[in-house]
């Protein structure tokens, strides 16, 4: 198993796939889920050093999942990510910190392809 794990959870196939390759291409050994149970199954068996969260979902949304993580008392560098307002973005930090979460930060989409490497290359 690779040393950099990136475990990105995106109801947007195009997105998850471009984040994926990308990552891949930096060394990441990736895995791509679309919905809540398969990205906590993976979080459970993947074990991620990195982890990418939309938070505009249809059934579950970013800042459930936010809350999730920090009851599983998750550790792990974690990247939000919207193409909706900027409010979305604040309020994920601010949760994450409020819930004792490592280290919260925030992407808008589209993602340019620079950004991205610069977010996962920290």
């Amino acid at each position: 198993m690779s040393e950099k794990r990136l475990l990105i959870i995106d109801d947007e196939p195009d997105i998850g796939r471009f984040i994926s390759e990308v990552a891949e291409e930096m060394g990441f050994e990736a895995v791509y889920t679309q919905t809540a149970d398969t990205f906590k199954e993976a979080l459970d068996s993947f074990d991620p050093t990195l982890i990418m969260l939309d938070i505009v979902m249809p059934d579950t949304d970013g800042i459930e999942l936010l809350r999730y993580l920090a009851e599983m008392e998750c550790k792990t560098r974690i990247i939000v990510m919207t193409g909706y307002s900027g409010a979305y973005l604040e309020s994920a930090e601010t949760i994450g910190d409020h819930k004792g979460l490592n280290r919260v930060e925030s992407l808008t989409k589209p993602i340019p392809l620079a950004k991205l490497r610069e977010a996962l290359g920290d």
